[in-house]
């Protein structure tokens, strides 16, 4: 490892912090809608439309803002992100126009994205290859602190003063967070200049898409059933409402155990760490069906639910970083959307099955049956890697080295 990525591996936990006051934005407005709705005379399900523009923000502004921040040096296009991001809260919190604040959140959601792609890749380049999973679950573990602080802390700051407070608070945040990155993150130093061709040609890549798929179903299981696990644990289990917030305190901290071991594992055996995570969250929500009527085996499965649940997400960010090769800044983005994309289509096929028959226990059905098939990408994966194992690449070709090198990784699974 060169001693400019030395420098810059001391340098990540700034691209931690920043990453974890993102995300933020997103939890932490989940607590105030309520008094949001009051304050801007709608109704509540109409201030839920902050969050819904902010992930369609995620999801369609990822990959806009990777091809369009493209040639721009990687610290700029950090430190504009922020900025962007500070003032579109700054904005909301101004602001007497529900209008006007959904539009600063599509702004936010789209700034967002981009820091994501880009901080993204800056952590991977600065890990090295042999590294990246572990710098994932770092990035990861500031996203779970975020769900786990953030809508109590949003709440709680929202009640101290008004909505607004919590919406200074970010800009406030991501204004220093700005200044941080502009005076440590160390200059572009590519050889190349970054080619939209190159970008689009990686996607090329069928591993990458089975990578993509395997994303999608995985995370719109786990998260489709802990979408609704507040009256699973309070009409199934019986457990009081006053103490569900320790009890989702318990998944977070399950979710930050389970990138911790994710990062650790996924360098040496990549595809055994996601197949493992896969089978077990499987077995985890199937599990929830029949047990969740005992309060204490629904509060463990509930840990274990986060442990597996996020056990993988630092991987399927290495991979995809491997996968594109060359050429990763686009790939990433897709795969912050497939999250995003994972997460709504898991939450609304959940929130139909709660009101099917099936009630509290439909979520975690759903989430039992989405989660299997995430194996099957997986599978394809792995079948992809033995043909490769057997198979000779052409002579002379610039990509094969990182297909070999790829290949050699999976194969350690």
């Amino acid at each position: 490892m060169s001693p400019l990525t030395d420098n810059r591996s001391l340098r990540l936990p700034f691209v931690v912090l920043v990453l974890a006051a993102g995300t933020f934005s997103e939890f932490v407005i989940a607590g105030l809608l309520p008094e949001i709705a009051d304050d801007l005379d709608v109704s509540v399900s109409q201030a839920g439309l902050l969050i819904t523009v902010f992930a369609a923000s995620m999801i369609v502004g990822g990959p806009a803002m990777a091809i369009a921040t493209l040639r721009l040096p990687r610290r700029s296009t950090l430190v504009l992100a922020l900025v962007v991001f500070s003032l579109g809260h700054a904005v909301a919190a101004l602001s007497s126009s529900f209008a006007i604040v959904l539009a600063a959140r599509v702004a936010t959601g789209l700034a967002t994205s981009a820091f994501w792609c880009v901080g993204t890749v800056v952590a991977a380049t600065a890990a090295g290859p042999a590294a990246t999973s572990r710098a994932m679950g770092v990035l990861m573990g500031g996203m779970n602190v975020a769900s786990v602080a953030g809508v109590p802390l949003g709440s709680w700051l929202g009640q101290a003063s008004d909505w607004r407070g919590p919406f200074w608070v970010l800009a406030a945040l991501s204004a220093g967070a700005a200044a941080v990155i502009g005076r440590f993150i160390p200059d572009d130093e590519r050889s190349e200049v970054p080619s939209v061709r190159a970008e689009f040609a990686a996607l090329r890549q069928g591993r990458l898409w089975l990578m993509l798929s395997t994303i999608v179903l995985f995370m719109g299981g786990s998260l489709a059933a802990y979408s609704y696990v507040s009256p699973l644990l309070t009409e199934r289990a019986g457990i009081p409402a006053g103490a569900v917030p320790m009890v989702l305190t318990g998944y977070g901290v399950g979710a930050l155990l389970g990138t911790t071991i994710g990062g650790r594992t996924g360098d040496r055996r990549p595809l055994a760490t996601i197949i493992t995570a896969a089978a077990t969250i499987t077995l985890v929500l199937l599990l929830l069906v029949p047990l969740s009527t005992n309060p204490v085996a629904t509060v463990v499965l509930v840990m274990l639910m986060g442990v597996t649940g996020f056990a993988p997400t630092p991987v399927f960010g290495a991979l995809v970083v491997r996968f594109a090769e060359s050429a990763p800044t686009l790939a990433i983005a897709l795969s912050g959307s497939a999250t995003n994309v994972g997460i709504a289509v898991g939450s609304w096929a959940a929130g139909i099955a709660l009101a099917s028959s099936l009630q509290q226990t439909g979520p975690p059905l759903v989430g039992t049956v989405v989660a299997a098939l995430s194996l099957i990408p997986l599978i394809a994966l792995a079948l992809m890697r033995a043909t490769h194992s057997e198979a000779s690449p052409p002579p002379g070709t610039a990509a094969d080295k990182p297909v070999e090198s790829t290949t050699r990784d999976l194969g350690s699974a």
